[in-house]
């Protein structure tokens, strides 16, 4: 009895699973085939092949089907037909268990991959795009001093090429990093690459002001897409174990950057030499050749990036078994090479892909016209990153990211805010005390002299020139008040930061000189004349290059070094949490000893204590941004949190430039408080130390 009774089941899950063996079914079709044979190959079907590792199940060679198998291939047959009439929400849960299932796999897949070479290949050729990154942030600080006067930038001009490269890493990683999820990492990172290196090598070229705009914008819309893409990029190569160390070690290239930047910049730009003239019109100045070399990170990685392959994880989300396992195979076996271990087999042979749902358009190429079906796969593609912005607002990730937005808004606020205000008080501090060694010169009285050497910070007023020549010279900080300069004779001058004011000014000569009209303050100007007057702006990299702040920028960028080594030793022991609110906090504190920063030496070393201080919280910020979201978002959620950290880093470059010289106040309490407030509430994020990437 109990024999037929296991025959009855086995002949209803063969008829259940389609095979109908055994059984005439009433559809007016003649099903052929010889029934004896079909139960004999039936018979040899469950024991052949069985590996003695496999869990045995009482009744297996009797042909009874295990109930797990049963449930297994129910669930294969019944949404196979009609996925398109299901209900969406239950199509994402059953993707949902599919990428569960596949993270957990997918680790199990990179540990015995193991971490070696291919990992520390990547690891270069992705820190040169982050150094480049580095690069980008210093480069127009640097380049302003003299750009100001090569295209005549006013201080407005002047403050808009700061801001302009944050606006276009702001709009770079919202676009960039969501479309990463979409096209791919590798493929994104060149994309973003090469827009960077090509606009930051034509910036360095062009001559207009409204150009070189134009250029450092889109640059830095390019090199802004990049961040976001490296570590979404990178931490899929890494497990668990691995992954917060080796993210913080990754970090460490956007210092290297910072040193490259200030150290290439000491020694190209105050080479007025290093350059070339083509007529009286174009001019590559030194501080040009530097903006050449600082492409040179972006290119590297660029070149580099060729030779690498794309992200496994990525391509099994989209549902790309087979290329995703090749590269597994590439991974593992080039890392076992390089470790003597040529013999060892990768063992995977088949990987979960989660269920594919979005469908990307596709419109035959013999429909409309080439424009209307790019049109139609852009208007597409951008669909797709929308909704996945919208997806990091969800009620499943709307509280981590709103409070990560939060910690990021603060951070950026406070340490980019205070990264150009060290500088700016720095100047102020110089300028004082070079204003405190002006000589003031009272009612002097000069005839039928010539002036051939420079005037350098000086005053004079009521004073009477006549007959007096000026050649060949240059005045420097010189103000001439209430004074009178009668039948005189100006050829060749040069000047900065010169001031006529209340002057009269009688049958007097100008040739060849930058004395122009705005530098002249109610003044009369009797009879005289103004003849080939200088065109353009001219350098003068003695008074405008000044070294300490390239030796500032050198030092804290230098500083974070402790920092950086600190934070990845300890990532993964004490947690993401832990780092950041500790980083923040002790952060907070360095900027109170601010208040004691009342000389050159003191503002650089309270710089340099600062910045080795917050590192650890950005590389936590970092690593707990790409832990915290799926593979299919993780870049987009990276992309608009970074975008959010680039507006506060220019609200704080505005905001705190304005009060130099006025007060030290407002900022240091201003970034205090946003330390305190942004490392108090990163302490109630969840910690990811022990999570697989999802």
């Amino acid at each position: 009895q109990g024999g037929r009774e296991a025959n009855q089941i086995s002949d209803g899950y063969r008829y259940q699973d389609g095979n109908y063996e055994g059984y005439a079914p009433n559809d007016g079709y003649y099903r052929g085939g010889d029934e004896p044979a079909h139960e004999e190959d039936a018979q040899s079907d469950v024991t052949e092949g069985h590996d003695e590792d496999d869990e045995v199940y009482e009744g297996e060679y009797q042909g009874i089907p295990h109930p797990d198998d049963i449930k297994e291939k129910q669930k294969k047959r019944a949404p196979a037909v009609d996925d398109e009439y299901r209900d969406r929400a239950d199509l994402m849960a059953e993707r949902m268990e599919d990428e569960e299932q596949l993270a957990h796999q997918y680790e199990n897949i990179i540990e015995e991959c193991g971490h070696g070479r291919f990992q520390w290949t990547l690891f270069f050729v992705l820190g040169l795009a982050l150094m480049a990154d580095g690069v980008e942030v210093f480069v127009v600080g640097f380049v302003l001093p003299s750009a100001e006067k090569d295209m005549c930038l006013s201080s407005s001009n002047k403050g808009m090429v700061g801001l302009i490269v944050y606006l276009g890493m702001m709009v770079g990683a919202v676009i960039l990093g969501g479309l990463a999820d979409k096209l791919g990492r590798k493929k994104c990172l060149i994309i973003s690459l090469s827009i960077n290196a090509a606009f930051a090598f034509l910036s360095s070229f062009v001559q207009g002001y409204g150009f070189f705009l134009f250029c450092r914008l889109i640059s830095g819309l390019g090199i802004g897409g990049s961040l976001p893409i490296v570590f979404a990029y990178f931490s899929e190569f890494l497990s668990r174990e691995k992954r917060g160390e080796h993210l913080s070690w990754l970090c460490m290239f956007w210092m290297i950057g910072g040193i490259f930047a200030s150290a290439m910049a000491w020694s190209i730009i105050p080479h007025y030499g290093w350059g070339f003239s083509m007529g009286t019109k174009y001019h590559f100045h030194s501080w040009r050749v530097f903006v050449l070399v600082c492409s040179l990170p972006c290119i590297a990685s660029l070149v580099a990036l060729k030779f690498m392959p794309e992200s496994p994880r990525f391509l099994l989300e989209i549902g790309k078994h087979d290329e995703a396992w090749m590269i597994l195979k590439q991974v593992h076996d080039t890392n076992m090479r390089a470790k003597g271990e040529p013999e060892r087999v990768f063992t995977v042979s088949y990987i979960k892909t989660p269920k594919q749902i979005d469908e990307f358009i596709e419109i035959q190429s013999s429909t409309g016209t080439w424009y209307q079906r790019w049109l139609v796969r852009i208007t597409t593609t951008f669909k797709q990153v929308w909704d996945n912005v919208l997806y990091c607002l969800t009620a499943q990730y709307r509280m981590n990211t709103l409070m990560l937005a939060v910690v990021w808004f603060t951070m950026a606020l406070s340490y980019y805010g205070l990264i150009v205000w060290f500088p700016d008080m720095i100047r102020y501090l110089q300028e004082e005390a070079y204003e405190s060694r002006v000589k003031i010169f009272d009612d002097e009285e000069v005839s039928y002299f010539t002036f051939n050497f420079t005037l350098e910070n000086q005053i004079h007023r009521n004073g009477e020139y006549r007959n007096d020549k000026f050649i060949g010279m240059k005045f420097k900080e010189v103000r001439f008040e209430d004074s009178l300069f009668e039948e005189c004779y100006f050829e060749d001058v040069t000047s900065s930061e010169i001031v006529f004011e209340n002057c009269t000014i009688i049958s007097t000569v100008f040739y060849n000189t930058d004395l122009y009209e705005h530098k002249f303050t109610n003044c009369r100007l009797i009879n005289s004349t103004f003849l080939k007057e200088k065109e353009g702006c001219h350098l003068d990299f003695e008074e405008d290059n000044d070294f300490l702040i390239y030796l500032v920028s050198f030092l804290g960028s230098l500083s974070v070094l402790p920092g950086n080594i600190i934070s990845a030793l300890l990532m993964d022991k004490i947690g993401r949490i832990k780092m950041i609110g500790g980083s923040m906090l002790i952060s907070a504190v360095c900027c109170f000893f601010l208040f004691f920063g009342n000389s050159e030496s003191a503002m650089i070393g309270w710089q340099c204590l600062f910045c080795g201080a917050s590192i650890a919280a950005w590389n936590a910020l970092d690593v707990i941004t790409v832990e915290l979201y799926p593979t299919d978002k993780r870049a987009t959620a990276f992309g608009i949190l970074n975008g959010l950290c680039k507006f506060g880093a220019i609200l704080g470059n505005s905001i705190f430039a304005s009060f130099v010289g006025i007060t030290k106040v407002v900022p240091i309490l201003l970034a205090s408080s946003a330390l305190v407030g942004g490392g108090l509430l990163a302490l109630r994020l969840p910690e990811t130390r022990e999570q697989v990437l999802m």
